[in-house]
């Protein structure tokens, strides 16, 4: 691992996930650009000590070096934005295959040559935009990719929270430090840390890509130079019609991540803060909800289902699920039977690519008066 060191966030959550279903082991790591930091870090975590490093440029070399069947297999990158694609490649040279948090670049330039880096070396890159973990978002998508569901006529998506309510940058916060700041974050704030989300959500459940965005976004809070609020207008490849609403200043919003669906056939509701259910709407028949783990469900919702009905599965079950299906496509390439993207059932490079296109032209429509932009 790169990064989750001592007042770090995700990268604790990333630790917890990948080994939850007993699939894989962390040996390694960089935790810190301090190293007194990673040395803390590694201690806690009862890591070998010659294996905590300090650069992460030392630890790709090192770890190369070692015997195939006792060096690292892949690298987590927990780190801010700015800096995941020196440390991507740095890895992918040395042939580790990479998990990657999103977004997945500081920039475009940067974004577009991770994905030829990707293809080139043939090696397992995943992102873990890991809400498409859920067993729920799982059976949505199926629901419309055999066809049931129908055309798309409209698409609601939210992601509102009010984690930047106050300055917590000048309070000491880490996790708010780098989010605002563009040094560190990139073009893009809310659209990057929450948008991105959005979007991979919904092109996941429906698979009708984002074509066209029209979008309008906000700063409240002096001294912020990144958006905090953005709401945007979406045109969908398929001819149906969208409405994006992103924030980090909705006083009393916790992780409000909600999708809607409404279809020629039926229409769909999901909310991350209730993920163990689904609603299914039918024109003219009682409202539906569908439960975690039934029988009626479809398989690759039963495929990341790891308890019985009325045990809560929630965010860090569906963050596992993404973990599972890395460790299976790394195994496959040790086999020496790799599997194509394509079937590949966590988000990929293209993913990350699709994110950070997504980012620089909704902020490209708001420098050209909310002007509608192609993504």
């Amino acid at each position: 691992m790169v990064g989750g060191g001592q007042g770090a966030f995700i990268g604790g959550v990333h630790r917890i996930v990948a080994t939850l279903d007993q699939q894989i082991e962390l040996v390694a790591g960089c935790f810190s650009q301090t190293p007194e930091n990673t040395r803390i870090t590694g201690q806690q975590l009862y890591l070998d000590p010659n294996r905590c490093y300090d650069t992460y440029q030392e630890m790709a070399i090192a770890e190369s070096a070692l015997p195939e069947d006792e060096r690292i297999d892949f690298v987590s990158i927990v780190t801010p934005n700015v800096s995941h694609f020196a440390i991507a490649k740095a890895f992918l040279e040395k042939g580790f295959h990479i998990v990657c948090d999103k977004p997945m670049a500081y920039n475009l330039e940067e974004a577009e040559a991770m994905v030829k880096m990707v293809e080139e070396s043939g090696l397992v890159f995943a992102l873990t935009h890991n809400y498409t973990g859920h067993p729920l978002v799982r059976h949505a998508r199926q629901l419309f990719s055999s066809g049931e569901m129908g055309k798309i006529r409209k698409v609601l998506v939210e992601y509102l929270q009010d984690f930047l309510m106050v300055p917590h940058e000048k309070l000491g916060q880490k996790q708010a430090a780098w989010r605002v700041d563009p040094k560190q974050s990139g073009i893009g704030g809310t659209l990057g840390d929450v948008g991105t989300h959005c979007i991979n959500l919904l092109e996941y459940i429906t698979g009708d890509p984002v074509t066209e965005i029209c979008a309008d976004k906000s700063t409240f809070l002096p001294d912020r130079k990144l958006d905090e609020d953005v709401n945007a207008l979406l045109r969908l490849k398929g001819g149906g019609k969208g409405v994006l609403s992103i924030s980090q200043v909705a006083t009393g919003e916790e992780n409000g991540l909600t999708l809607r669906v409404y279809a020629e056939k039926g229409a769909i509701k999901w909310a991350h803060e209730n993920p163990n259910y689904l609603e299914l709407y039918r024109y003219g028949e009682p409202r539906q909800t569908l439960t975690r783990a039934q029988g009626y469900l479809s398989e690759s919702a039963a495929d990341c289902t790891r308890i019985p009905p009325g045990h809560p599965e929630g965010y860090l079950e569906g963050f596992a699920t993404i973990y599972v299906g890395v460790a299976d496509a790394i195994r496959k390439h040790i086999d020496g039977d790799p599997m194509k993207i394509e079937e590949y059932d966590f988000p990929t490079v293209y993913d990350g690519l699709r994110g950070m296109r997504f980012i620089y032209k909704a902020v490209e429509s708001c420098h050209n008066g909310s002007a509608w932009v192609s993504i």
